[in-house]
């Protein structure tokens, strides 16, 4: 059951590899839901690399410049069930045809395409129908009557349309016809690729073609069919074997290219990994990109055969503690999800003992939890707070796995290792599944069949059939026909040994010394932070309590330091007085100092500010200041007075000084007593408008007018009314 468990784990992750689950929800979850949701929306799904178009879609096939083959079926049709793997291994095998002709498959049981399957005159199911590069909207294309029924025969049909394409031909595909001596000798007058693959085959051969094909996508290389009646070329370069591939560069410069078996799957391998051959929009890889800067991770050599335990467990840490924390409630089928997968990496993870002493520390810590749910972080403290023989390195490493750029390989791969390592482990552990062969092989293949190109492609390690012929040469045979096969026991030998725990290098592992002295600073770290957190926290509530009695106190220390300020303004100093200018009319500001009211103050008590108090005027202290503002200004100008006296002494006779005395003296006693002297016509004025403003007055005088007036007519009213009614007694 759980080799079962791990190779759903793997079929489903091999399917998914090539993204990157950043905001992917919780690993193992996501693996079995990726895995319980292969259900097809008809026969296809965008994973098969068949193009699935309906009736609003149709219409932006034609007028292309890539030819395509369709194939018009039924859901219900039982046929079409049978043809549809066929179909989808062509699309498969001719995947990096796709510029050049293109597999696409509509439905015709749906109720919406029936029109559309109509219009292209479809009269049976399956049907299939080869459209040229830019066929009109009208075109109904070519049917193709009693077509085979595999893929070889299929691929070769596709190949015969595109050779017999009437002009203008799709412009992605190159020459499928046979060259002559004359043109491979002034091939790189008119090319600039580097390299020229020259397949001699007979006449009725298709490897050239199909090489030829298979190398389009490719730049910098150039493959020619050349047949065996091209004697002067044969002779030339002494070809006794057909088919064979020769990389040609000049009469004097050739070379037979050497692979396992003389087939197209090895020819395109070989090829395709030529110095300088890259894939179409593909940076030309470089050794410098290899070199990352010091703020990088410093790239590590190590050997493409085997496996590196830094890689898996590097892959646990970032499953457990990176792609995990996007949970913080973690319940339900993801509970049950991550302790099956807990328990799977305690029972075969093949990794130190340090390692699998923190995932059995872990699983334990599940066990022992009896809700319905955990929260992360408690889940977290388990996985870190282990003792210092079982622990779990932080940080990755990639080796095996590592990319030539930070976003190429990485987890994506090392998750693939450590799937693929779990399942032979399991099996070596004694596992009686039945299916296990089938399994560790169905997801081995479903890996290789990814498709290539993609962004997500790191150029230094591009997608290939795996294991390759140089791992392993006897997992690869030919069928009859000359088509590639598996070797189905050598595949599973090969695996067993490759994924071996016997095989995982330990090098560039982190001490596990190292590792626990890290984790324990980093406990030590979060344990700081959480008691400054709860300190903080008390620290705000303990606020609220202490605030009003403090403010209380300030509010009692500041009253007397507002009222000596307040007296201080009220009497003044003279001297500051003199400094002032004299107006008859005291203006607001000059007597804002007069209402009594305490200036506004911060009171700075836990960084609140105090609310400013209310000003209340009280008009009886008002008339008092304000005289008293009078004496205070009369006084200034005494002062200024006499400083004059003094100064014309020096210069007058005494005569004249007690001239000026006497002078002063009678304007000194005006002054103190009379400070303002109004005119004698409004003398009276005055006195009635003392402690009033003017506005006052003038209110004053307006209602005691509007009550005259309405005084005067209820007099007259009541008079004429009283006349009215003498009239009316007196009439007889």
């Amino acid at each position: 059951m759980a080799l079962q468990t791990i190779s759903k784990f793997c079929i489903s992750f091999v399917n998914q590899r090539t993204r990157v689950w950043r905001t992917s929800r919780l690993l193992c979850a996501l693996l079995a839901a990726v895995w319980s949701s292969g259900a097809r929306a008809g026969l296809y799904s965008p994973g098969d690399r068949v193009r699935v178009v309906d009736a609003d879609s149709v219409p932006q096939l034609f007028n292309t410049s890539s030819a395509f083959l369709l194939e018009l079926y039924a859901t219900w049709c039982g046929h079409c069930a049978a043809f549809a793997p066929v179909f989808r291994s062509l699309a498969r095998d001719i995947s990096e045809w796709k510029p050049a002709v293109d597999l696409v498959a509509i439905d015709c049981a749906e109720e919406e395409n029936r029109k559309a399957c109509t219009s292209l005159g479809v009269t049976g199911y399956p049907s299939l129908k080869f459209f040229p590069a830019y066929s009109s909207n009208e075109s109904v294309g070519e049917s193709l009557r009693g077509f085979p029924r595999d893929v070889q025969g299929l691929r070769r049909l596709v190949i015969d349309r595109l050779e017999s394409h009437k002009e203008p031909g799709p412009p992605a595909c190159p020459p499928l016809e046979s060259a002559s001596a004359a043109e491979v000798d002034g091939f790189y007058e008119s090319n600039k690729d580097q390299h020229l693959a020259l397949v001699f085959e007979k006449n009725d051969s298709y490897v050239g073609r199909e090489v030829t094909l298979d190398l389009l996508q490719y730049e910098n290389i150039a493959v020619r069919r050349v047949l065996s009646s091209e004697k002067d070329l044969v002779s030339r370069l002494g070809v006794t074997e057909f088919p064979s591939c020769y990389l040609y560069y000049t009469d004097t410069n050739y070379t037979r290219l050497p692979v396992l078996m003389e087939a197209r799957t090895f020819y395109s391998y070989a090829l395709q990994r030529l110095p300088g051959v890259v894939r179409a929009g593909k940076p030309l890889p470089s050794d410098s990109d290899l070199q990352r800067n010091d703020t990088e991770e410093p790239w590590r050599s190590f050997n493409r055969s085997r496996v590196y335990m830094s890689d898996l467990e590097s892959a646990l840490h970032y499953s457990l503690r990176v792609e995990l924390s996007a949970h913080t409630t973690i319940s339900g089928d993801d509970l049950t999800a991550l302790k099956q997968y807990i328990t799977v990496l305690t029972k075969y993870f093949p990794g130190r003992p340090a390692v699998k002493g923190a995932l059995k520390a872990v699983e334990n810590w599940l066990q022992e939890q009896e809700g319905t749910e955990i929260q992360y972080s408690d889940f977290r403290k388990a996985l870190d707070s282990t003792s210092g023989d079982a622990v779990l390195p932080a940080g990755v490493r990639w080796v095996g796995c590592q990319g030539s750029q930070p976003q190429y390989r990485g987890y994506p791969c090392a998750v693939w290792t450590l799937f693929h390592v779990l399942t032979v482990q399991a099996k070596a552990s004694g596992s009686t599944g039945k299916h296990a062969h089938t399994h560790i092989f169905r997801y081995t293949q479903t890996s290789v069949s990814l498709p290539p190109g993609e962004p997500s492609e790191d150029p230094h390690f591009p997608k290939i059939q795996w294991p390759t012929p140089e791992l392993c040469p006897s997992c690869h045979s030919l069928k009859n026909g000359g088509e590639h096969s598996w070797s189905k026991d050598q595949v599973l030998d090969f695996l067993y040994n490759y994924f071996s725990a016997e095989r995982i290098l330990p090098d560039y592992l982190q001490e596990v010394s190292e590792a626990a002295a890290q984790q324990k600073a980093l406990l030590t770290a979060a344990q700081q932070e959480r008691d400054a957190t709860r300190r903080r926290a008390r620290e705000v509530q303990e606020v609220p309590s202490a605030l009003p009695a403090q403010e209380d106190e300030e509010e009692v220390e500041e009253e007397p330091e507002a009222l000596a300020e307040a007296a201080e303004v009220e009497v003044g100093e003279p001297q500051q007085v003199i400094k002032e200018p004299v107006d008859e009319t005291p203006s607001p500001e000059r007597l804002s100092w007069a209402r009594g009211r305490v200036p506004r103050r911060h009171g700075i008590v836990k960084m609140k500010l105090r609310q400013p108090q209310e000003d209340i005027v009280d008009l009886d202290s008002f008339i008092n200041q304000h005289y008293k503002a009078k004496a205070l200004r009369a006084f200034a100008v005494v002062r200024q007075h006499r400083r004059e006296e003094a100064a014309e002494a020096e210069e007058h006779p005494p005569d004249s000084v007690r001239r000026v005395k006497r002078e002063l003296g009678l304007q000194q006693e005006a002054l103190l007593v009379e400070p303002y002297p109004p005119p004698q016509g409004k003398r009276w004025m005055s006195l009635l408008t003392v402690g009033f403003s003017r506005l006052d007055v003038s209110l004053c005088v307006l209602f005691y007018l509007l009550s005259t007036l309405c005084l005067s007519a209820m007099y007259l009213y009541f008079r004429l009314k009283r006349r009215l009614r003498r009239a009316k007694v007196a009439l007889p």
